[in-house]
């Protein structure tokens, strides 16, 4: 038998203003990083979305859409797709149809929840720019499980809700820049390796 080779799993949640944030994030990521990302965005419910294609012009790594029971790989991005909430478990992503009568979007919280009881340490949330507070929760069921935490700097940020929220409820681990961000999870991830 074959053993699966573990690799860390990298959630970036954001709303408003986060985009282009994002897109700043990846510029500095190399082609191959052996992690997997997953982008939990916040999307309008009836709007077609083409963040997909926006993103693959900023990274080498293949960018898709998840599906329900669809395996994470390393050197994959995926991104949560509109009006779905979304969970991980066993190393695979499993989405479900929103509410049309909730009005919020707890998707950030939902996912990082996910990722604290199935990904423990292995697992990254980091935080950019966004109105509300969508992922402080999330953040601190991580942090209890050993997952790191990082946020971008709300001097750097358009909407600083979702920022504040998670330094206010949680102990970040970096609290940078998204370009900075990115360096500072090759530098952690290098550090991995090597201990």
């Amino acid at each position: 038998m074959i053993k699966k080779e573990k690799f860390f799993i990298v959630a970036i949640g954001f709303s408003s203003g986060g985009a282009s944030d994002l897109h700043d994030f990846f510029s500095q990521i190399p082609p191959n990083p052996n992690v997997a990302f997953v982008i939990i965005q916040h999307l309008w419910r009836h709007t077609e979305s083409i963040a997909d294609i926006l993103l693959a012009k900023h990274t080498h790594m293949p960018v898709s859409w998840a599906t329900d029971h669809h395996l994470v790989e390393p050197n994959h991005i995926y991104m949560l797709p509109v009006n779905k909430f979304m969970t991980i478990e066993n190393g695979y992503l499993e989405t479900y149809s929103r509410n049309p009568l909730d009005k919020s979007n707890w998707a950030i919280n939902i996912f990082f929840k996910s990722m604290a009881e199935h990904v423990k340490a292995m697992g990254v949330g980091i935080i950019l720019s966004g109105a509300g507070s969508d992922g402080a929760l999330g953040a601190v069921s991580m942090y209890e499980q050993d997952g790191m935490i990082m946020v971008q700097d709300p001097e750097t940020a358009l909407f600083v809700g979702m920022p504040n929220a998670v330094i206010l409820k949680d102990h970040p681990f970096k609290i940078l820049s998204p370009k900075n961000l990115a360096n500072a999870l090759m530098t952690f991830l290098d550090l991995q390796l090597i201990g």
